[in-house]
């Protein structure tokens, strides 16, 4: 029978709608609890859906760059650790270069040029005052007339020293003295036994028996008096001559052993014409060496004298002019003045050595080897010490190789940032944004380092230094590149905790958009569950008066 034959009630008919209607929204309802989105579908808002849709497209293309943003944070991190193995192993090797360092020289006798024994005055010449060093030449002093008392003709070297002056208060007095460099000469008068002219006591003082009657002393007892006090002696010797007299008058010599200083008591030296002495009776052309330049140092010209206008005196000053060519000085007990490389240079061979010291120009040179003289062009290796050295180069190496390994091993995934791979990383969906980290190689050659040879290096302090700062070199190099990758792996942290954090805000905006309210849900569909059953009810008692009118019928 078609449904069209069925005739049902108005009331009948209300109560259906309203029952079809409620179980719609039942429906709906108990959809969006089960799913829990209002919007499941374009049909249901079509805005919210395809807007929703778009937001979690964008965090789920951001969501896959995740995980190569966290690779590139873990190559970064590999990096950082290599660097870090690094560094200690460069530590490691300046440990064994300082240890080289603290080792014995490697050399018994390091190149030097020694001088003949240096004397002053008859001493060696000490620390404090070089300067027995230096051309000397001759200086005659010419005193005045001296008079001559009884005899005929002017003064003579013959003549006794009694014989001077001509009234009392030109002859000489007892008791009166020189004093020439420190030792004193005494004229004595009141010994007439003395069977001798002179006589020395053990301090190198001398006395005159001027007043002896068989022994008489002469004016050529003076004069060699004074030569043995002044230190120009022997007479006769090259560069030295012996005091004389001449027309009357006493002509000293300095000789060139020493300076002559003299004073006098009673006025002795006037009485002997002697009274206009200045004691500036040396003349100093100061001799000079000159070394050619060692080991990059500055060549170096070294004139002795006073220690004034840049001469050099003492031992301290020698050194400071040395210094710049990676040499120094020392002098011994016996005046021996010792030239030689520093112990930083000692593998290096002697310098060119020169000057007026060292060569014909001054007779007295004290570095002429014909005077004494002696080089060591070439240094003496010490063979213990070059062992242990060579041990220690032994060493170094091992550490360069494994400088070499750990900088390739450093590397996550395949990319090693320190063995010469680069990487890009990406940070948005449309691949704008971007990073691009360059990477170095960081094995020993990259460093600046290399293998070091047995018998070249560490056999001295200047090519252990030279290992030393290629190593500094390296750690800062270490340093600048542990900065570069640490600000580096900053960003990528950075852009990786922003991206997370941008796909829970787009995230959180499609929910927004779709996410139904459960609690609000829950209640419409009790709500409608009621009215459900309400209008079953109804519809059942739009029913009923049908039912009575069958009974009637019936």
């Amino acid at each position: 029978m078609a449904l069209s034959n069925i005739t049902l009630s108005s009331a009948v008919r209300q109560n259906l709608l309203s029952l079809q209607g409620t179980a719609e929204l039942l429906a709906t309802t108990q959809g969006r609890l089960a799913t829990g989105k209002k919007v499941n579908s374009a049909l249901d808002n079509p805005t919210n859906f395809f807007t929703a849709a778009g937001l979690d497209a964008r965090a789920s293309d951001i969501s896959n760059l995740l995980d190569s943003i966290g690779n590139g944070v873990q190559v970064l991190q590999a990096a950082d650790t290599g660097i870090t193995s690094l560094s200690k192993l460069v530590d490691t090797a300046k440990s064994i270069a300082n240890q080289a360092l603290q080792t014995t020289v490697g050399f018994s006798t390091k190149a030097n040029i020694t001088s003949a024994a240096i004397t002053a005055n008859g001493n060696a010449v000490t620390a404090n005052d070089l300067r027995g060093l230096g051309t000397v030449t001759n200086f005659a002093f010419t005193g005045t007339a001296v008079p001559k008392g009884a005899g005929p003709g002017g003064l003579a070297a013959t003549d006794t020293l009694a014989s001077i002056g001509n009234s009392a208060g030109t002859q000489i007095a007892n008791g009166d003295t020189l004093t020439i460099n420190g030792k004193t000469i005494t004229f004595n008068l009141s010994n007439t036994t003395a069977t001798q002219a002179t006589s020395q006591d053990a301090a190198g003082n001398i006395t005159l028996f001027v007043g002896s009657t068989t022994a008489a002393a002469k004016v050529s007892d003076l004069l060699g008096a004074i030569d043995q006090e002044a230190g120009n002696f022997p007479p006769g010797s090259t560069g030295s001559n012996a005091s004389t007299v001449s027309a009357s008058k006493l002509v000293l010599n300095t000789g060139v052993n020493s300076d002559f200083t003299l004073s006098d008591t009673n006025g002795v030296a006037a009485k002997l014409g002697l009274a206009a002495f200045d004691n500036k009776t040396t003349n100093r052309a100061g001799d000079t060496l000159t070394f050619s330049p060692l080991g990059g140092g500055l060549a170096t010209t070294v004139t002795f004298g006073d220690g004034t206008g840049g001469t050099v005196k003492s031992l301290n000053d020698l050194n400071a002019q040395l210094a710049g060519d990676n040499l120094t000085a020392s002098i011994n007990s016996s005046g021996k003045l010792s030239i030689s490389t520093t112990n930083d240079f000692a593998s290096f061979s002697l310098p060119t050595v020169a000057g007026t010291s060292e060569d014909a120009t001054d007779a007295n040179g004290a570095f002429q080897s014909t005077l004494g003289a002696t080089t060591v062009a070439t240094p003496i290796k010490d063979a213990a010490s070059q062992a242990t050295r060579q041990n220690l180069v032994g060493q170094f190496n091992l550490i360069i190789d494994q400088i070499s390994t750990t900088a390739q091993d450093a590397s996550f995934n395949g990319v090693g940032l320190l063995n010469g791979d680069s990487l890009k990383l990406v940070f948005n969906e449309t691949g704008k944004s971007t990073l691009s980290i360059t990477g170095v190689t960081f094995d020993a050659g990259g460093l600046g380092l290399g293998h070091l040879v047995a018998g070249t290096d560490f056999i001295d302090n200047a090519s252990t230094n030279r290992a030393l700062s290629t190593l500094n070199t390296a750690s800062s190099t270490l340093r600048a590149q542990a900065s570069a990758f640490g600000a580096n792996l900053s960003i990528v942290q950075t852009r990786q905790d922003f991206n997370k954090n941008l796909i829970n805000v787009l995230q959180t905006g499609s929910s927004n958009l779709t996410l139904a309210d459960t609690n609000e849900e829950a209640a419409n569909s009790q709500a409608l569950s009621t009215r459900q059953s309400i209008a079953t009810s109804a519809l059942s008692l739009a029913n009923t008066s049908q039912q009575s009118v069958l009974q009637l019928l019936r």
